[in-house]
C-alpha cells in the first residue's frame, strides 16, 4: 500500500467515527504481530519505545531520530496506516516543522503533537506542565503548513485538563482545530460524564486513549464508537502484555530450569518465524541462486 493509499485509509478511519481500535506498536515486530491479528491501523508509542529500547519512563528522554528510525523500520515491516507519537515536537514550532518533515519521509500517516512543556511526561503520570495556548497553537500551524502531503494528518493532543481543568481542556482543542488539526485528543479525562461530552462539544473527529491501568475510566471501543470518538487508542497494550509474558516464561525458566514448546508460554518456533517472513526470504534465495 502506498503512502497516499495509507494516508488516506487513515483519514477515512477517523472520519468514520466508529471507535476503530488502534494498538500501539513498540518495535518492527509488534508492527507485524497487530497486522498478522487484522487490526487497521497501529501507533507508534513514545512510552513504548523509551520503555522497550532504553528501559526508562516515558518523561522525553525520546528523540526525534529515534522515532524516525523505528518509523522507517515499523513502514517496512507493515502496510498499515501509521500514527507516530511525536511527543511535544521536539522543540518550538520551528523544530516542529523539521520533525514533520522528517516523519512525514520516514512514512507517517499521521503524528501526534501534545502541548507539554518539554521534557514531557507520560499523560497519566502526575507533575504534568503545559506551554501557552497561543504557543501550542503555533506548533500546529507550523505543523500543518509543513507537511509535503495534504493527506498527512496532524493529532493535536492537550494535557491541559489535569493542570487547568476540564473546560480549559476543550477549549484548547478547539484552537488546535481551528489551527488545521485534523484529530483532537484530550488526554486523562478522569470521569465517565467527560468522555460522553467531548465528542459533542468538538466537531472534528477525535481519539480517546484507553491507559490501561491509567487515569480514564476504559469504555469498550463499541461504546466509544457510539459516542461518536474516531479511534480508540491502546498504546500499550502489546507492550504490557509482552512484559507478562516475558515475566511468566522466564519464572518458569528460572525455577524449572528448562522450558517446553508444550508449555503454552512461549510462541512456538515455526510461528516466530512465520511471522518475521522466513518462508518469503527462502523463496527470494531460492529465485537468486
Amino acid at each position: 500500500m502506498s503512502s497516499s493509499s495509507t494516508r488516506k485509509t487513515l483519514r477515512a478511519l477517523a472520519e468514520a467515527r466508529r471507535g476503530v481500535l488502534v494498538p500501539g506498536a513498540f518495535n518492527a515486530l509488534s508492527a507485524r504481530v497487530i497486522e498478522d491479528l487484522g487490526f487497521e491501523a497501529l501507533y507508534i508509542t513514545g512510552a513504548g519505545v523509551t520503555n522497550m529500547w532504553f528501559g526508562m519512563p516515558d518523561q522525553g528522554f525520546m528523540g526525534l531520530h529515534e522515532i524516525a528510525d523505528h518509523t522507517a523500520r515499523i513502514r517496512d515491516a507493515v502496510s498499515l496506516p501509521l500514527i507516530v507519537d511525536a511527543d511535544t515536537g521536539f522543540g518550538n514550532a520551528l523544530n516542529v516543522r523539521h520533525t514533520v518533515r522528517v516523519l512525514e519521509r520516514a512514512g507517517a500517516d499521521c503524528i501526534q503533537l501534545e502541548d507539554q512543556v518539554a521534557p514531557k511526561r507520560c499523560g497519566h503520570f502526575s507533575g504534568k506542565e503545559v506551554i501557552p495556548t497561543e504557543e501550542a497553537v503555533s506548533k500546529i500551524k507550523a505543523a500543518v503548513d509543513a507537511r509535503q502531503d495534504a493527506d498527512f494528518m496532524i493529532m493535536a493532543r492537550t494535557d491541559a485538563a489535569a493542570v487547568h481543568g476540564f473546560e480549559a481542556a476543550i477549549e484548547r482543542a478547539q484552537k488546535f482545530a481551528e489551527a488545521g488539526a485534523d484529530i483532537l485528543f484530550v488526554e486523562a479525562v478522569t470521569t465517565e460524564d467527560e468522555i460522553r461530552a467531548l465528542p459533542k462539544r468538538l466537531a472534528k473527529p477525535q481519539l480517546m486513549n484507553m491507559v490501561i491501568g491509567g487515569k480514564t475510566p476504559i469504555f469498550s471501543a463499541d461504546e466509544l464508537g457510539g459516542m461518536g470518538y474516531g479511534i480508540v487508542l491502546y498504546a500499550n497494550a502489546a507492550l504490557q502484555g509482552a512484559l507478562a509474558g516475558m515475566q511468566k516464561a522466564l519464572t518458569v525458566l528460572r525455577d524449572a530450569k528448562e522450558v517446553q514448546e508444550s508449555s503454552g508460554l512461549v510462541t512456538p518456533f515455526a510461528e516466530r518465524q512465520r511471522l518475521v517472513g522466513k518462508p518469503e526470504w527462502d523463496a527470494l534465495e531460492k529465485r537468486y541462486t
